[in-house]
């Protein structure tokens, strides 16, 4: 089994928090299991993750996620629901990280998981509800398949390559941070269209939340 350095339990706490934004129950059942199967010595404060009730009740709770989360409309309101179980719960997973230990390391390790998990359930939460204004659901099914296989990425390469993860895990944060606020924008410009179509006021349309634009494009008139 096993034995985590230090290293390895900092990437950790910060992968618990991060992925919990995103995928709460999966993070509890792949940590419980590892624990569980012997893979990974679990700190203190987590081994209760591997108890046979909590890997059954992730479980399920892993399935019903896994469809709700690919229907355009329901993964919004179920990002919603969330919103007050994903953030303390990913400071919770990481304070378990060292909270057994060290009272001063299990309070930093939650506020690190809180911010987290709440940048990253923020970056999901807004993204999946700009692209659920679009009428196909392939966009949707796909970006929920790729959080699916990111999560368990994340969780393996913090324990397997922490000093490779920590690096990763700030780019990601600023994307995240570059995304919320794309999306915000996008969708606060919808909500403003749909209040004017309702006021009888002229609506000039919307842009899309996601552009492309060629390098080859030049905005001088005269060329």
């Amino acid at each position: 089994m096993q034995a985590l350095d230090t290293a390895q339990l900092i990437a950790l706490a910060g992968a618990l928090g991060w992925a919990s934004g995103v995928r709460l129950y999966l993070v509890v059942l792949l940590t419980g299991l590892a624990g569980f199967m012997g893979w990974l010595e679990l700190p203190q404060g987590l081994r209760l993750l591997a108890h046979p009730v909590v890997l059954g009740a992730s479980g399920f709770m892993v399935f019903v996620e896994f469809f709700a989360d690919k229907i355009p409309g329901l993964d919004s309101l179920w990002d919603v629901v969330h919103t007050v179980i994903r953030i303390p719960a990913g400071a919770a997973l990481a304070a378990g990280v060292f909270g057994a230990d060290s009272g001063a390391m299990g309070l930093v390790a939650a506020l690190m998981g809180g911010t987290l998990a709440a940048t990253s359930h923020a970056a999901k939460a807004t993204s999946r509800a700009a692209i659920n204004t679009s009428p196909e659901p392939f966009t949707n099914i796909g970006t929920s398949l790729v959080e699916d296989s990111l999560v368990p990425a994340g969780l393996w390469l913090a324990i397997a390559h922490p000093f490779v993860f920590i690096p990763l895990l700030v780019m990601v944060l600023v994307l995240s941070v570059w995304l919320i606020r794309l999306c915000w924008r996008f969708l606060t410009q919808l909500f403003a269209r749909v209040a004017r179509i309702f006021s009888g006021r002229p609506d000039p349309g919307l842009a899309p939340a996601f552009t492309l634009k060629s390098p080859f494009l030049k905005n001088d008139p005269h060329v």
